[in-house]
């Protein structure tokens, strides 16, 4: 019988992606079809949480099905990442893209992502002094005794890292390592690489223009075959979208969510706050606000269902471009947003808890002292968060170590983490692409594109 069901499901799913091949044969606006696939994602997610149950073994194997497509679709974005990364930032200096010095572009990028990651902890304080969270209120059961075990063990592993320890972190002793996305850090070091070799053009360009002209052609070539295969997995987006949100929901613990609603709630009130707070700020360069919500949707849906900012990289890049930041400022904000200044999962989160801990440690939350701590705290402990799930627990760690907190208690959260952890991923694809738009109005080179690939989709 569960077959049968599961059988049914499957060719309903196939019937929801035809509707989205036919949409897009209509040539229906991108950004409209993503939106779509979320709310179809949503309901459909409901349904089979509704009819089957969370737990049940229809619902877990169509999820399993459904993750060809959703997980596939995730997997091929991180297969062209680091490659887009790496070729358009050298792109950028053949073709003199980047015109302003790099350690200035450098420095705009990381303060920027560094200030709104302090102002992320302070939204994050704000919201749970706000909603009274208490982690002495909240009951713990197995799963949660296990993840405090697990946090306990994780933080053996990172308690020597000093701060210098993590800048160091983030250059690449091995590059073609580094390529392999082996490092938490491994996408800034090939950034960095990437700069090397730009700069070594420029010099090259100068004595040798000869050679600088053909390996200029050689970039030029490799640059448009993967621009070629970014469209190519762009086009995939709705289905994947679809696949994600579906399998979120329908595996969605409802009575756990439930009964920590009241931290889902504030969590989702620091990150609405803090999402205002970057369209203020690009109100600032000049951006109207309401033009970098329409462009900026579809990335921001797609870090929502997918929880993974180097995966929503291209799709990021894309929408900088499509708000007049050029490509290799794009490539350095995306790029370096994914280890350094994440608003929501190192910022926001790491207070939240820190604020929420603190009565079990005798600390007062109320108190000035301790508040400024904590901003410090996550302002400095922001590098080094790893763009891929679990970055936000491996921020928490730091910061609740730093502070003399327990640990294990923000074990509590596992079972809400998922459902937190996509306003959070979004929120931080939004501050990179905010650091984009800020460097390049600060550096005079904030512009209006004609068209990118998400248009021509």
């Amino acid at each position: 019988m569960d077959t049968t069901f599961l059988v049914i499901n499957l060719i309903v799913a196939a019937l929801i992606i035809f509707l989205f091949m036919f949409l897009q044969r209509r040539h229906v606006s991108f950004s409209k079809r993503v939106l779509l696939a979320l709310g179809v994602g949503i309901v459909a997610g409901f349904v089979l949480q509704f009819i089957y149950g969370a737990a049940s073994d229809v619902t877990k194997q169509t999820t399993d099905w459904l993750g060809i497509i959703g997980g596939g679709y995730v997997k091929l974005l991180q297969m062209i990442a680091i490659p887009l990364i790496f070729i358009s930032i050298v792109t950028a200096f053949t073709r003199l893209q980047l015109k302003t010095n790099i350690a200035k572009v450098g420095m705009w990028i990381i303060g920027t992502l560094v200030i709104t990651a302090a102002i992320a902890a302070f939204v994050g304080i704000g919201a749970a002094l706000l909603f009274h969270l208490d982690a002495n209120n909240i009951s713990q059961g197995a799963t949660e005794a296990a993840r405090a075990t697990e946090l306990q063990d994780k933080f053996a592993g990172i308690s020597d890292l000093t701060f210098p320890q993590k800048i160091v972190e983030l250059l690449p002793a091995n590059p073609f390592l580094d390529f392999t996305g082996a490092r938490a850090t491994s996408t800034v070091a090939v950034v960095i690489f990437a700069a090397f070799i730009g700069a070594a053009f420029l010099g090259v360009q100068r004595k040798q223009p000869d050679e600088a002209a053909v390996f200029a052609k050689g970039v030029d070539a490799i640059y448009a075959i993967v621009l070629r295969i970014v469209k190519l997995i762009l086009r995939l987006t709705p289905y994947g979208v679809f696949a994600i949100m579906t399998s979120t929901v329908a595996l969605s613990d409802t009575s756990a969510i439930l009964k920590l609603g009241n931290f889902v709630i504030a969590s989702y009130a620091a990150l609405i706050a803090m999402f205002i707070i970057h369209l203020v700020i690009v109100g600032f360069t000049g951006t109207s606000p309401v033009t970098y919500i329409k462009k900026a949707l579809p990335v921001l849906t797609f870090a929502f269902t997918s929880r993974t900012s180097a995966g929503a990289i291209p799709l990021n890049i894309d929408t900088q471009k499509k708000l007049g930041v050029p490509e290799g400022i794009a490539n350095f904000a995306a790029s370096f947003g994914l280890s350094i200044g994440q608003n929501g999962c190192a910022g926001i989160y790491p207070a939240m808890l820190a604020i929420m801990i603190a009565p079990a440690a005798g600390i007062d939350p109320l108190s000035w002292k301790f508040i400024l701590t904590v901003v410090l705290v996550v302002a400095i402990s922001s590098f080094g968060v790893a763009g891929v799930g679990g970055g936000a627990t491996f921020a928490a760690i730091i910061v609740l170590s730093t502070l003399n907190l327990p640990i294990g208690l923000a074990g509590v959260l596992i079972s809400i983490e998922p459902l937190i952890d996509m306003g959070r991923t979004a929120l931080n694809v939004s501050d990179s692409m905010v650091a984009g738009i800020v460097t390049s109005k600060a550096t005079g080179e904030l512009k209006h594109e004609e068209q990118t690939l998400a248009e021509e989709i």
